[in-house]
């Protein structure tokens, strides 16, 4: 279940990573003479986790509820995928309502600590803040 969302998200990181290296403030700040690990964690590191802080939680919840029902269906187990798909097949539109309420709450709650993870990882991200 999570070799494919680890494989989305590796790549979604070097290829952040790789695309900040590129870019013009890293070679001045080189050229100031600033050693390699300083311009790795002070620049290109800050400001590569911002696409990262986007795209991981939109993984995470998007292979673990899909990989919660075959999970569930191949080794018998009881849960919320399982439940799900099985409302689906019965046609129980109370259960099927329910369950995607119950993934939507989680869903919402995972993207607002995203949101929040942005002001720790870029401090100049206000929300809310008037631009003048």
């Amino acid at each position: 279940m999570t070799i494919g969302s680890f494989a989305t998200i590796t790549l979604l990181t070097k290829n952040t990573f790789v695309e900040e290296i590129r870019k013009q403030y890293v070679l001045v700040a080189r050229a100031k003479g600033l050693s390699q690990q300083r311009v790795l964690y002070k620049h290109i590191f800050r400001n590569a986790l911002i696409p990262l802080v986007t795209g991981f939680p939109a993984a995470f919840v998007g292979a673990f509820f899909a990989g919660s029902v075959l999970i569930e269906t191949l080794f018998s187990l009881d849960g919320l995928g399982l439940l799900g798909y099985e409302a689906v097949i019965r046609r129980d539109y109370p259960v099927v309502l329910g369950s995607l309420y119950v993934f939507t709450l989680i869903g919402l709650v995972v993207k607002l600590v995203s949101d929040l993870l942005y002001t720790v990882v870029d401090p100049r991200v206000q929300f809310g803040a008037v631009s003048r």
